[in-house]
């Protein structure tokens, strides 16, 4: 049997691999994964179980522009094929890249890209109030004639809204863990999972978009990860953020961090679902959460930098 390695999941951003003012070529998302999958491959290297997820933002709302220019030729997809599409596609990016990586490091580690469905509960209120803007803005008009739920967004627009409930269980848990105990470099939930719902005796898709976040702390809980860990683009949570009373934390325990988001320390745009994630999964059981950005991974897995959310 292999050896027991300390595992940790490690949340990605979607803007990680398409980043802002990029056209999101696949060449430029190579460029970005790559420059990741060096950080991912220190972990490995320093010996630990690695499970990596992934969002999704720019890359479905891609798609469903697609889908929008060529909706008179070709049927549109819903949202849960659009999800597994991009799973696929960038989890074939990731898989590769870090696998590469792996090999010229001399390393013997196998790399897989599971694709992972989530399921959600059809009754979750998200579903009776679509909340999560998705794909491309539309004039005020053309709004109209999408056949979606649509808002208007932030002046730029009109764009689609879909529910985003909480995940509930990993339809692939089994999987994932034989993987994970079997010292299997691991890339699941990409975008937050499929979301689908359990149903007269099966699973079925649902049009709907899983929280990255809230996503990979359901994985470490499944599968018994010692760490979870939350990307960003700070090396620490701070709080009373961009004022001149900003103060970084390097620790905080739940009752802390819930106090904080009650004053309102993290906003639900921001850094709020990490903090609650992190929340989520120390609460169920999880050793410790911690929030850092990816060039400081391996740095605060050993404790030298990142902000800590322990029980």
């Amino acid at each position: 049997m292999p050896e027991k390695r300390k595992t940790v999941v490690v949340a990605l951003g979607g803007n990680a691999i398409t980043q802002t003012g990029q056209r999101g070529t696949t060449e430029e998302q190579l460029a970005n994964i790559s420059n990741c999958c060096d950080f991912i491959a220190d972990l490995a290297a320093c010996g630990y179980g690695v499970v990596l997820t992934h969002g999704n933002g720019p890359q479905v709302g891609n798609l469903l522009i697609q889908n929008e220019c060529g909706r008179a030729k070709v049927p549109e997809n819903p949202m849960d094929v659009c999800v597994a599409q991009t799973q696929g596609s960038l989890g074939y990016l990731i898989a590769q890249t870090l696998q590469n990586r792996i090999r010229a490091r001399g390393m013997d580690r196998e790399v897989a890209a599971i694709m992972t469905q989530v399921v959600v509960d059809p009754e979750d209120p998200a579903f009776r109030s679509p909340s999560k803007p998705v794909g491309p803005f539309f004039t005020e008009e053309e709004a109209r004639t999408q056949g979606h739920p649509m808002v208007e967004d932030s002046g730029r627009g009109y764009r689609r809204v879909v529910p985003s409930p909480r995940p509930k269980a990993l339809a692939e848990r089994d999987v994932l863990k034989l993987l994970v105990d079997a010292g299997v470099i691991v890339i699941a939930v990409g975008g937050g999972g499929i979301p689908v719902t359990e149903q007269q005796g099966g699973l079925h898709g649902a049009e709907a978009v899983v929280d990255k976040d809230f996503a990979s702390a359901l994985v470490a809980k499944e599968i018994g990860a010692d760490s979870l860990m939350l990307l960003t683009g700070v090396p620490k949570v701070a709080i009373h953020f961009g004022t001149p009373l900003q103060q970084e934390l390097d620790r905080m325990t739940v009752a802390q961090a819930q106090q904080y988001m009650a004053e309102g320390q993290f906003p639900a745009g921001s850094m709020g679902p990490k903090i609650q994630a992190a929340m989520d999964f120390v609460s169920g059981g999880g050793g410790e959460a911690i929030v850092t950005s990816l060039e400081l991974a391996c740095a605060a897995m050993e404790g030298k930098t990142g902000t800590r959310i322990v029980a």
